[in-house]
């Protein structure tokens, strides 16, 4: 606010951030395809020529918007690389879902942008494919720091659970359906480890 009490949020500075968190919003509420350029600029609020100077497509501004949840933490994923967690105790976090302030569970972000742009040559649905390839990677490499036997085939066990959950608790809207998931998942860990 400033000293005239003015609460409209200021054009200018900011733009790209206050872009990415329109974005944000509109595509977790109503999907990327959903989602129109001059929607996204309204809510920041820019002009849509300040809008395309940042993100020439809406394709673009949706990649950008998944990089950025992946940098900021919020993503199932991202719990793979805590090291105040053990191992094992990352991969049973996976089946927890993130908090949000959303009224609805979400879900994976990168399933829910791969199945809104099915061709694989797409440039959303590759960056999907590439987030969850790097899921299986560190997943792969947390069970093979555990000593698991056939560590690519129990990481792919895994996560295949994890995608499952997730996809169930935003069909369902229960954040807490991962539980099941997990208690699946507890037991393959510990046959691998037997």
């Amino acid at each position: 606010m400033d000293v005239t009490g003015d609460t409209t949020p200021r054009r200018g500075r900011g733009a790209r951030e206050r872009i990415l968190a329109a974005a944000a919003r509109l595509f977790a509420e109503q999907g990327i395809s959903a989602t129109g350029m001059e929607q996204v600029a309204g809510q920041a609020p820019v002009s849509k020529r300040t809008l395309y100077v940042h993100f020439r497509s809406r394709d673009e501004l949706a990649i950008a918007y998944l990089q950025t949840l992946v940098a900021s933490g919020e993503t199932m994923e991202s719990v793979l690389t805590r090291a105040d967690l053990d191992p094992r105790e990352r991969i049973l976090h996976l089946f927890d879902q993130p908090v949000t302030d959303a009224s609805a569970v979400r879900g994976c972000p990168f399933i829910d942008a791969a199945a809104e742009f099915p061709d694989p040559t797409h440039p959303i649905h590759a960056y999907a494919r590439e987030q969850k390839l790097r899921m299986v990677r560190l997943v792969t490499d947390l069970v093979t720091e555990l000593g698991c036997r056939e560590p690519v085939a129990l990481a792919e066990q895994l996560v295949t659970l994890a995608d499952g959950a997730a996809s169930r608790a935003m069909v369902l809207n229960q954040a807490d359906y991962g539980r099941y998931a997990r208690a699946a998942a507890t037991t393959l860990l510990d046959q691998a480890l037997a």
